[in-house]
C-alpha cells in the first residue's frame, strides 16, 4: 500500500498524476522527505542519480525533448540549484519543458541570512529570472495545486521550463489523508484568431514563390505533419533552424538547411516563418532582402520588434498550420503552386557546393547520420563538428535532433544524451562532443554506466577550446592564450569507469565503432584525435569572415 502521509507524499502523487515515470536528482538532506516518498514509489518513478546537478537539468531536457514529454529535475538548495543553473538557461533557449524542483531552507529561515546549510541569499530571485513561471511551496497542502499549475504552464503558450520550491519542513510536514489530486493536465495549445489566419492565407494565396522558415516552435507543437502538408500546397521549399531540425525529413525535396536561406530569399515573394524567433544570429532584424513575411508563433513577444511582419499570427504552429492548410486547399483558396523546378535545383546545388566546405566535418555526420538511421537521435555540442552539424547533419524527424540553443553552455551535449537514452532505451543515441566541452560533464560515464544508458559518446579530440583559440589566433595576431588542453587519456578514463573504448582515426573507423556500439547496446567512449577543422562560422553566423585555418597540435595529427 502506497504511503500517503507527509508533502513529500502529496509531491510524488501529483507528479505521477501528471504521467512523470522518470526524475533525474541527486539527494540531500533538505529534500530527504521527497527522496522517502519516491522510496516507496520505486515501481512507479525511476529515479535516476547524476553525479552533478549541472547534468540534472541536461538530463531533464534530453528526456523532454526526444521524448515530447515534460523532464523532471529535482536538487537540494543553493548550490545544487546554482549548479543546475546553466542546464535550466539552455532548457530555456531551447523551448524545453522542464520541471525543475529544488530545496529551499526550513520556510522560517529564508531571506534571513542566518547562515544555514545551502542558504543563499535570494535563491527564488535567482530562479525566477530564468524560467516561465515559478512558486514557493509554503504549506504541505499547496503542494498538489502548484504541480497541477507547473504542468499547466509547461502545456500550454511556449514551452519554457518552470521551477518550484520546496522547503524541506514543508515536504516533511503531515497532510490530511483525503488532499485531493489534481488530474492529468490537458495542453492548452494557443488558437489562432480566425480572421488573422484568414488573413494570413489570403496573403498567401497571392505569393507566386513562397519560402517557409521553420523553427523549434513546430517541434514543440507537434506540427511535422501540418508543416509538411503545407509545404506541399504551396510546393514552397523550406529552411530549418537549428532547433527546427526534423521539423521535415531531410530527405523530403522541399527540405533545407538554415545557410541555403541565404540563396532562397533571392527569388521569394512571401516568407512564412512558424515557430522561429526570426532574428538574426546575433539578435536584431533577420536579413530578409526586403523580402515581406507573416510570422507564426505561440509567444506574442517574438511577433514584435525586432521583427517587422506584414501579418502577425498569434498561435501554435499546429492549429495555424492546419488551418492555412484547410484554407489554401480546395475547398478555400485552391492554391495552385508554379513550376519551381528549376529555383528548388538551382538552390540543392548552390547547397551542396556552399557546404562541401565542410569537410571532413560532414564525412563523419554523414557515417552518424548512416548507423543512426532514421530512428536514431543526434545529440550536438558546442564543438567544432556541432556547429557543423546545426547546418548539414540529416534529420528526419523533430525528436531525432537535439541542439544546445543560443545558451551555448558547454558540457551540455553528454549529459544531455543521457536524458534522451532514459527516455527511450531502445533508441540509438549517439552524442557529439568536443575534448573541450566533454570535461564539464564526463564525470556522467559513471551515470551512464550505472544505470546502462547505451549512448554512443563520440569525442573529437584536436587539443583546444577549438572556437576560441581561432578566435584568437585570427582576431589577435596570433596571440593565443590559455586555450590549448591537457586532456586525459580517454581510453584509461573509459576504462576506469568500466564503460567500453575505442580510438578511431577517419569516419570508416568510427562508422564500424558507432555499427559495433549501437548494436550492442553497450554504453560506448570513442575518441577521434582530429587536426583543426575547417571553420564552419561564416555558414554558420551570416555575415563573419573565415578566419585563418589553425596549425594542429603535434600530437593530436590523425594517423597516417
Amino acid at each position: 500500500m502506497t504511503r500517503f502521509t507527509t508533502g513529500g507524499d502529496a509531491l510524488a502523487e501529483s507528479l505521477i498524476a501528471q504521467g512523470v515515470d522518470t526524475i533525474f536528482g541527486i539527494p540531500g538532506v533538505q529534500l530527504d522527505a521527497a527522496c522517502d516518498a519516491l522510496y516507496y514509489r520505486k515501481s512507479r518513478i525511476h529515479y535516476i542519480c547524476a553525479r552533478n546537478e549541472q547534468a540534472v537539468t541536461y538530463m531533464a531536457d534530453g528526456y523532454a525533448r526526444s521524448s515530447g514529454r515534460e523532464g523532471v529535475g529535482m536538487v537540494v538548495p543553493g548550490p545544487g540549484v546554482l549548479n543546475a543553473l546553466a542546464g535550466l538557461a539552455t532548457a530555456y533557449s531551447t523551448n524545453s519543458r522542464v520541471l525543475l524542483i529544488c530545496g529551499q531552507v526550513d520556510k522560517c529561515q529564508i531571506g534571513k541570512g542566518d547562515g544555514v546549510l545551502h542558504e543563499l541569499p535570494d535563491q527564488t530571485g535567482i530562479i525566477a529570472r530564468l524560467c516561465k513561471w515559478h512558486a514557493l511551496a509554503e504549506n504541505a497542502e499547496d503542494i498538489p495545486a502548484l504541480v497541477a499549475e507547473a504542468f499547466r504552464q509547461l502545456r500550454s503558450g511556449r514551452p519554457r521550463p518552470v521551477v518550484l520550491e520546496i522547503p524541506p519542513d514543508v515536504l516533511a510536514a503531515p497532510i490530511p489523508a483525503d488532499l485531493a489530486i489534481p488530474s492529468y493536465v490537458e495542453p492548452e495549445p494557443v488558437q489562432p484568431d480566425a480572421d488573422v489566419l484568414r488573413q494570413a492565407a489570403e496573403r498567401i494565396a497571392k505569393a507566386e514563390r513562397p519560402l517557409i522558415y521553420a523553427g523549434g516552435g513546430v517541434r514543440a507543437a507537434g506540427a511535422s505533419e501540418e508543416l509538411t502538408a503545407l509545404a506541399h500546397l504551396l510546393g514552397a521549399p523550406v529552411v530549418v533552424t537549428e532547433n527546427g531540425r526534423g521539423d521535415i525529413d531531410s530527405d523530403d525535396p522541399l527540405a533545407f538547411d538554415q545557410v541555403v536561406f541565404r540563396k532562397l530569399r533571392e527569388t521569394a515573394d512571401l516568407i512564412i516563418a512558424v515557430g522561429s524567433r526570426f532574428v538574426g544570429s546575433f539578435g536584431g532584424e533577420l536579413n530578409v532582402n526586403d523580402v515581406p513575411y507573416i510570422c507564426i508563433n505561440a509567444d506574442e513577444a517574438d511577433l514584435t520588434g525586432p521583427r517587422h511582419p506584414e501579418i502577425a499570427v498569434y498561435a501554435d504552429a499546429k492549429p495555424a498550420l492546419a488551418g492555412l492548410v484547410a484554407l489554401l486547399g480546395p475547398d478555400g483558396f485552391a492554391y495552385q503552386p508554379g513550376d519551381r523546378t528549376a529555383e528548388i535545383a538551382a538552390a540543392r546545388e548552390w547547397s551542396d557546393k556552399t557546404l562541401a566546405q565542410l569537410d571532413p566535418q560532414r564525412e563523419y555526420l554523414d557515417v552518424i547520420g548512416r548507423v543512426l538511421g532514421k530512428d536514431g537521435v543526434f545529440v550536438s555540442e558546442y564543438t567544432q563538428i556541432g556547429y557543423a552539424a546545426a547546418i548539414c547533419m540529416p534529420r528526419h524527424s523533430p525528436e531525432t535532433y537535439i541542439g544546445p540553443g543560443y545558451e551555448g553552455t558547454l558540457g551540455f551535449g553528454f549529459a544531455t544524451s543521457l536524458g534522451v537514452q532514459a527516455a527511450a532505451p531502445d533508441r540509438r543515441v549517439v552524442s557529439v562532443n568536443g575534448d573541450g566541452g566533454f570535461s564539464w560533464t564526463m564525470q556522467e560515464l559513471s551515470t551512464m554506466r550505472r544505470f546502462g544508458l547505451a549512448v554512443a559518446t563520440v569525442v573529437f579530440n584536436d587539443g583546444y577550446y577549438g572556437n576560441v583559440r581561432r578566435i584568437q589566433n585570427g582576431n589577435y595576431g596570433g596571440r593565443v592564450f590559455s586555450s590549448d588542453l591537457t586532456d586525459p587519456d580517454y581510453m584509461k578514463l573509459a576504462e576506469a569507469f568500466g564503460i567500453a573504448h575505442a580510438r578511431v582515426f577517419d569516419p570508416e573507423e568510427l562508422g564500424r565503432e558507432l555499427e559495433k556500439a549501437l548494436a550492442s547496446r553497450t554504453p560506448t567512449l570513442i575518441e577521434v584525435p582530429v587536426a583543426n577543422f575547417p571553420s564552419p562560422w561564416n555558414l554558420v553566423h551570416e555575415g563573419i569572415p573565415t578566419p585563418p585555418a589553425l596549425p594542429p597540435r603535434a600530437d593530436r595529427v590523425p594517423r597516417e
